[in-house]
């Protein structure tokens, strides 16, 4: 699979990353295996994670996902061929968040230990924590950079005059910035990335990785109706798409779909590949199936009047 250079990094990276909040959660660690195997053999080498998949899942304190990578790259021995992203801040198991400094040390040191590696390529700060100044965040993860065990930093739920402001600190005092961050943004999720990120992400080259890319499985298609979600264990996420706007876009994905003989998740992908400020949606699958989709979205080839009709059916 062809590979990009991610943002101002050196960084090269495949048109799709792959969301690891799976492992250990809906794959067991021999599933998620014979997932990274096939992802390896796919091409699909830049892999998503962070330190609090999937305290969610009954049983789960967190760092799941990540001891699970670890123990497939000392296994297959691919460490060096794969890029991989992880995060911190985001709520553990037992309650413990946020950016302060030791904090940031200490998770950093835990992931590292868990991912069996020395190194990550790209370590993002998962969510804001409004209780320490930007100035101690941004110099811990600088001191990562410094010390080899982070090569770039990246920004997931941030606000953008956050990003900015922090970003703004780092060129001050001459330490690493953020160079990639992680909004949600897919066909129906549009404005807020598009109005508020999309122009720091312009001026400041910043690499993107949309998350949610088919809307919590609203874009696959299969929920259209409200009685279709009412089993559905993702029902909350997805009945607020189930309205006029919702079913027009699935409408024109119907017939775009037909034309190249995909699916309408391949065309929701697709569409944001397209995108040139995107370099590379999160995507997740659970079967191999799922994943033959995701390698299948990489090669629609969609034309500029589909591409407008598109933007046009989900212009908000």
């Amino acid at each position: 699979m062809k590979k990009y250079k991610l943002g101002k990094s050196e960084l090269e990276v495949p048109a799709l990353s792959f969301g690891g909040n799976v492992f250990g959660w809906t794959l067991d660690e021999k599933a998620s295996f014979k997932m990274l195997d096939e992802l390896y053999e796919n091409g699909l080498t830049f892999i998503d994670t962070a330190n609090n998949y999937s305290h969610w899942a009954p049983g789960n304190v967190g760092g799941e996902s990540e001891a699970i990578i670890g123990k497939w790259f000392k296994e297959s021995k691919k460490r060096h061929n794969i890029v991989l992203s992880t995060k911190v801040g985001g709520r553990m198991g037992d309650g413990t968040r946020g950016l302060k400094k030791e904090y940031i040390y200490d998770c950093v040191d835990a992931s590292l230990k868990r991912l069996q590696t020395d190194y990550i390529d790209l370590y993002f700060s998962h969510y804001d924590d409004l209780e320490t100044t930007q100035e101690e965040t941004m110099e811990a993860f600088n001191d990562l950079v410094k010390a080899g065990k982070v090569r770039y930093l990246g920004a997931s739920n941030l606000e953008v005059d956050r990003i900015a402001s922090s970003n703004a600190i780092a060129r001050d005092k001459g330490w690493a910035e953020y160079i990639a961050i992680q909004p949600l943004y897919n066909l129906y999720d549009r404005v807020k990335y598009e109005q508020e990120y999309l122009p720091l992400v312009e001026e400041e080259k910043l690499a993107v990785m949309s998350y949610f890319a088919l809307a919590s499985g609203f874009l696959s298609g299969k929920y259209r109706l409200l009685e279709d979600i009412e089993k559905s264990a993702r029902k909350d996420m997805v009945k607020g798409y189930i309205n006029e706007r919702g079913l027009n876009i699935l409408s024109v994905c119907d017939k775009i779909a037909k034309a190249h003989n995909a699916t309408i998740a391949e065309v929701a992908i697709a569409w944001q590949i397209h995108k040139p400020s995107i370099s590379t949606p999160i995507v997740s699958a659970t079967s191999n199936e799922q994943l033959k989709s995701l390698l299948r979205s990489v090669d629609i080839k969609l034309s500029v009047e589909e591409m407008t009709l598109l933007d046009k059916v989900s212009a908000y």
